[in-house]
């Protein structure tokens, strides 16, 4: 399906070239202050740390707006960019209107926006978040500080539902949820609650060493293993997760993105651990090739005849096949252990900044009548 996007972006995502920024003055007619919807956040970020808020959309027109005042109240000094995917409705022009920078990506699918979210955009710390205005915005300077003050490299918003409804959280995208989290702790040997967040907070070492090879909605679960490969320190924090606005659609389907979601499973712990991959592949081949053989060879040490040549015959090729699995897996796991040395020398190659760890409360601040004092 091609979209038909407006006739002045249409023109300027023709093409996969480096994304077109719109114009980010917001429009003078606007409310000078429109209330944040939740509490006001009592943490603040220094100053001296530059965080992108960056945004992956498509058709949020009827949530965008929320997003970009919510998390520009949260985070005060910090860049939003949202990253258009072919809309078809009003998502860039009300973006542009409430000061946001605007990109445009052509190939769809959330990876692929990702990719590009990572290369073309410059920060200290990036706060990924959906453009639905299902997360909780307040409590992004709290993630922000988690990650700077725990010395971690990613923190991830953990959907917490407070309603039970289905509005939120549908029972068939909840069950896939469990299932497919657990199988992922099982086969990288993490220990997730919700890998398929789309809140996250990660340092800068973290998204320029990230490969992206996924194009979409499994592009989360590309980050896990990621992390997992890395070894680098993660936490998730609970926040609330609330039902999107009316007028505003989910994009996931239950059944192929769920499918998709499985095999990109199957492919990363294939590229991660292929010696356990084609090990264990190698091991259902022996089996099959022994439960077929041993009463042939019965057979041939009683009579001295091979009476069932076809079933030997497979019995032999499956112990083949078996071996050459085991080949491939070492070899593999050769090639890949370079990718990952490269991997993590891109990583520690991007040194983490050394930022002034304060906390200021807002609240005590206030409540004392000082003022919040900030020292450079």
């Amino acid at each position: 399906m091609t979209p038909a996007s407006p006739s002045t972006e249409t023109e300027s995502s023709a093409t996969d070239a480096p994304p077109v920024v719109v114009d980010a003055t917001p429009d003078s007619d606007l409310p000078d202050e429109t209330p944040m919807r939740g509490a006001r956040p009592t943490t603040i970020v220094p100053s001296d740390v530059s965080v992108a808020v960056v945004i992956p959309c498509f058709n949020e027109a009827a949530a965008i707006a929320d997003v970009i005042r919510d998390f520009s109240a949260a985070l005060p000094t910090a860049t939003i960019h949202v990253f258009n995917n072919n809309s078809t409705d009003d998502t860039s022009e009300i973006a542009r209107s409430h000061g946001a920078t605007v990109h445009f990506v052509t190939p769809r699918g959330k990876g692929n926006v990702v990719r590009r979210m990572f290369a073309d955009v410059e920060a200290d710390v990036y706060v990924m978040v959906d453009g639905d205005a299902t997360y909780q915005a307040d409590i992004a300077p709290d993630l922000v500080m988690r990650l700077i003050d725990g010395n971690r490299d990613m923190v991830i918003g953990q959907r917490v539902i407070e309603h039970t409804g289905g509005e939120e959280y549908r029972s068939g995208h909840q069950l896939g949820n469990v299932v497919f989290t657990r199988m992922y702790n099982l086969l990288f040997q993490t220990r997730f609650e919700d890998v398929f967040s789309g809140y996250r907070v990660m340092t800068r070492r973290f998204v320029k060493s990230f490969p992206a090879t996924t194009s979409g909605f499994d592009i989360e679960t590309e980050l896990i293993v990621h992390a997992a490969e890395l070894h680098v320190e993660v936490e998730e924090v609970p926040t609330t997760y609330v039902a999107r606005p009316e007028g505003s659609a989910s994009k996931l389907s239950t059944y192929s993105d769920g499918w998709r979601i499985f095999t990109s499973a199957v492919r990363l712990y294939k590229d991660t651990a292929p010696v356990r991959f084609y090990g264990a592949l190698a091991i259902l081949c022996t089996a099959a090739a022994w439960a077929l053989g041993i009463p042939i060879i019965t057979d041939f040490v009683e009579t001295g005849l091979v009476r069932r040549f076809p079933t030997a015959f497979l019995a032999a090729s499956l112990q083949v096949i078996a071996l050459v699995l085991v080949t491939a897996g070492l070899v593999i796991n050769a090639v890949e252990q370079v990718s990952r040395e490269q991997r993590q020398l891109a990583f520690l190659a991007t040194p983490r900044p050394t930022w002034r760890r304060e906390i200021v409360d807002l609240a005590s601040d206030q409540s004392s009548g000082q003022p919040s004092d900030e020292s450079a």
